[in-house]
């Protein structure tokens, strides 16, 4: 069991007993202790990517942080530029050439990438394959390097469509829907990582953040989100967002998990597989979480679809 279970059980908030994605850099005696490593971090102008980030420069590392909006992310991460050795690379995630720009930035400054964190969602999947080769080359013995997959608890909605529906060009779509594909489509993407490159030292993970105020929710309706509100257990269970950055911490730096990858975490801890429920609001991973058929299925036809060759 890992050492941050007891602080999850009993939730009570953002700012309750539930580690910060700093704490865990301190916890992890990683403070300091990447000097020399290089970490990419994907959407870091809001939420989750911003404490990211800040928690990351703590360990020394040297980052590459893009962002659709520099001046944005800047201000947002004014606090740090003086104490740590970042870069800001804009990438529009909607973009593949904007991606493709972004990566031969970071590549024309460094050979070698030991983190890789797609914070900014399933459009980060290009940045694999383009920096597949530093990433490898990042990996040593005593640091194999990693690749983090934020997800949700969204993926135990359902899977991945078949290969001609993944945007619903037959009908169908429901938003709810199409949210727990793009997870789960995280899910996959990490463990297929693992199944490729895991023996050459490139290892992935997936997770879930938690519940946290960062924006997602615009989307909503007044009618959800008020819902969401009046929700006890939902107002409970959420995080600030230093807390909701802590799992991704722990996915790129926990020593519990040197070597080994192709896992889903929740609350700094390996989740436990659960029923095919649809539950939101459960922190464990669904049955149809790990399928090596659809895993390769999804990782051959994103690089047809984005004109990458494997």
């Amino acid at each position: 069991m890992s050492r941050y279970a007891a602080a999850h059980i009993d939730p009570q908030g953002p700012g309750d007993a539930r580690p910060t994605a700093l704490q865990i850099v301190q916890h992890e005696g990683f403070k300091g202790k990447l000097t020399g490593k290089v970490a990419v971090v994907t959407g870091v102008s809001s939420g989750l990517g911003i404490e990211t980030a800040r928690a990351l420069a703590a360990t020394g590392a040297t980052l590459y942080l893009t962002a659709r909006n520099l001046e944005r992310a800047e201000a947002a991460l004014a606090d740090i530029f003086d104490s740590s050795t970042m870069t800001l690379v804009q990438m529009d995630q909607a973009s593949l050439e904007s991606v493709r720009i972004a990566a031969q930035t970071i590549l024309s400054q460094t050979s070698q990438i030991s983190l890789l964190i797609a914070n900014a969602g399933v459009m980060a999947i290009p940045d694999l394959s383009l920096l597949k080769s530093a990433l490898l080359a990042g990996s040593s013995s005593a640091f194999q390097s990693r690749v983090v997959m934020l997800s949700s608890a969204g993926h135990r909605v359902g899977g991945i469509n078949s290969s001609d529906n993944y945007h619903y060009q037959k009908g169908g779509y429901n938003p709810w829907a199409a949210y727990a594909q793009s997870k789960t489509a995280n899910v996959y993407m990490a463990n297929e990582i693992e199944r490729r490159y895991g023996s050459q030292g490139l290892h992935a993970y997936s997770l879930n953040p938690g519940i946290a105020a960062t924006g997602i929710i615009g989307q909503l309706s007044s009618e959800e989100i008020m819902g969401m509100l009046q929700d006890e257990a939902m107002l409970k269970a959420q995080k600030g967002l230093d807390q909701g950055a802590a799992t991704t911490i722990y996915a790129a730096i926990s020593k519990d998990l040197e070597g080994r990858g192709g896992l889903y975490l929740n609350d700094c801890s390996e989740a436990e597989m659960g029923e095919q429920d649809g539950d939101r609001m459960s922190g464990k991973s669904a049955p149809h979480s790990f399928d090596p058929k659809n895993e390769a299925r999804l990782w051959k036809d994103s690089l047809e679809l984005v004109g990458l060759s494997d």
